[in-house]
């Protein structure tokens, strides 16, 4: 069957292992709306796409939605993904388009510890010429960063920073002179993290 242009869709609260009696709402999405909200979850690719398409579910930011699930051409499926971002490795690191800094931690699993976004911590201390922000960039552009992907629920690439004893000890520095408020909560972060997910829009 062709693939629907407009899809009705239900959400509610995710709340695993509880009854909840809050309101379900429901709104009717277009079809790329509700493409977008899957890639965020499971990325670009058809076949995941396609079995979430069926099965007419997803969880998306501590939401639950639903709709009648449906069966999707591959070949029309992949036609209407062609319209969503592709990773792109040789897309080079430009520090002014990071927006984020995700301090993640180790294992097969890696969490994020510690936001940290450009808005907040490019505010500079007084008698000082360069904020925190800068500074981090500054270390990243000096090492050496990998592009990790394309994240569509972020709506931008990644590039990753391996944290190692020597730049741990410079970011570290750098929180303690140059961060704005107290940077016990980053530097405690940065003591657990092994990486450094720089979040840069696409332009």
């Amino acid at each position: 069957m062709p693939l629907p242009e407009t899809i009705s869709v239900r959400y509610t609260d995710e709340e695993a292992g509880y009854v909840t009696v809050r309101p379900v709402v429901r709104q009717t999405f277009r079809l790329n709306e509700l493409l977008d909200m899957i890639l965020s979850v499971a990325g670009k690719d058809v076949v995941r796409v396609q079995q979430l398409l069926r099965s007419g579910t997803v969880v998306y930011h501590f939401y639950r939605y639903s709709w009648e699930g449906f069966d999707a051409d591959p070949a029309e499926l992949a036609e209407a993904l062609t319209r969503f971002p592709d990773a792109d490795p040789a897309r080079p690191f430009v520090p002014e388009q990071c927006t984020i800094a995700l301090l993640e931690s180790g294992g097969p699993t890696p969490r994020h510890l510690l936001e940290l976004h450009r808005d907040a911590v490019s505010k500079r201390r007084i008698f000082h010429r360069q904020s925190f922000w800068v500074r981090l960039l500054e270390i990243a552009v000096h090492e050496e960063v990998h592009y990790h992907g394309y994240s569509y629920g972020r709506r931008a690439d990644l590039y990753r920073l391996d944290l190692d004893a020597e730049n741990v000890t410079q970011i570290a520095d750098a929180a303690e002179r140059l961060a704005s408020g107290n940077p016990r909560t980053t530097l405690s972060a940065l003591h657990a993290a092994v990486s450094i997910l720089f979040v840069c829009q696409r332009t």
